[in-house]
């Protein structure tokens, strides 16, 4: 994509799907993969490398234990691990979100789906905050941050939030630049939901949406099946008529893949700024259920059609 302004670097983001089946047979192996592929991305100039939700549950099958459970997965990431991804990933000037995976208060121990975020050598992290009905063992989570990264207003809104209007409706305003999806879908309909309402949202809040699936098949109670499409949306404004407004993936049902992309930071920015064309990130909307009427005419329950056999 162009830069349209020669004082700022477009900001390089790259996102790869994970294949669990093919993720390494131990669990240093698996490790070693996920930190290879975001060093040799930064090496290559990509500023944010992101990967898919729940990729660290496919060390599941890998544990020792053969009856482990996502509190063992957490131990495994969160203890043993992280010391090791820390002294990897944890690189001035560069950020990943390396994707997702269980984690455990010690307070309470209740678990968390948890997106694990290295950025500008700071080790940062995401809760999901609204969970699907086999996410039973988790807690959803309560904050949503937002991130500096290369210059850009950044939030990680994981898998099921995005399809959560909601949750645009409160980021309405703040000037976000860019959303970074990982996800993690078996079906089609699962996968189309979160591309669709993807690009719903960068028209919403006027910013580049990133989406990141899982894929492949293991012996998982929580990822056994996935599969989905790498995409990248861009607002639907005059500013972007130089640039792939929606560049995305064929659907991926196994294998390694990525998308380079290059979110224009400068394009974005000005297209905040702008007044004089329609921009719904632009809109101050304060409806409340009491502002929504009814009509008495969709009240009125539908007529039964009664389905007669042709004689």
């Amino acid at each position: 994509m162009p830069d349209t302004d020669p004082s700022k670097t477009n900001v390089k983001v790259e996102a790869w799907t994970f294949d669990v089946g093919d993720a390494g047979k131990t669990v240093d192996a698996f490790a070693e993969e996920v930190m290879h592929r975001v060093e040799t991305a930064w090496d290559g100039g990509v500023d944010i490398v992101l990967l898919p939700e729940f990729l660290w549950a496919a060390l599941e099958p890998l544990l020792p234990d053969k009856d482990s459970d996502m509190d063992d997965i957490a131990k495994v990431v969160w203890v043993d691990l992280m010391p090791r991804l820390k002294k990897r990933l944890c690189r001035k000037g560069k950020h990943a979100v390396v994707g997702t995976a269980p984690w455990q208060d010690p307070a309470n121990r209740h678990l968390f789906n948890r997106a694990i975020i290295f950025s500008d050598g700071r080790l940062l992290h995401q809760d999901k905050l609204f969970l699907t009905p086999w996410e039973h063992e988790f807690r959803a989570g309560k904050d949503l941050y937002v991130f500096e990264m290369s210059g850009l207003r950044v939030a990680v809104i994981i898998c099921l939030d995005i399809e959560v209007p909601e949750l645009s409706a409160r980021l309405r305003g703040l000037n976000i630049d860019l959303l970074l999806v990982p996800s993690a879908t078996e079906t089609i309909y699962g996968s189309e939901r979160v591309t669709r309402c993807a690009s719903g949202r960068a028209i919403e809040l006027g910013c580049a949406v990133v989406v990141c699936p899982l894929v492949g098949k293991c012996d998982s109670s929580m990822v056994n099946v996935n599969l989905g499409k790498i995409a990248m949306y861009l607002p639907a404004l005059k500013a972007f008529d130089a640039f792939d407004r929606t560049e995305d993936t064929r659907l991926v049902h196994q294998g390694w893949h990525s998308l380079r992309v290059e979110v224009p930071e400068a394009v974005i920015q000005e297209a905040h700024r702008k007044r004089k064309e329609t921009n719904p990130s632009q809109l101050n909307v304060n409806f409340t259920p009491d502002e929504v009427l009814i009509d008495e005419s969709a009240r009125t329950p539908p007529k039964k059609i009664v389905r007669r056999e042709r004689m």
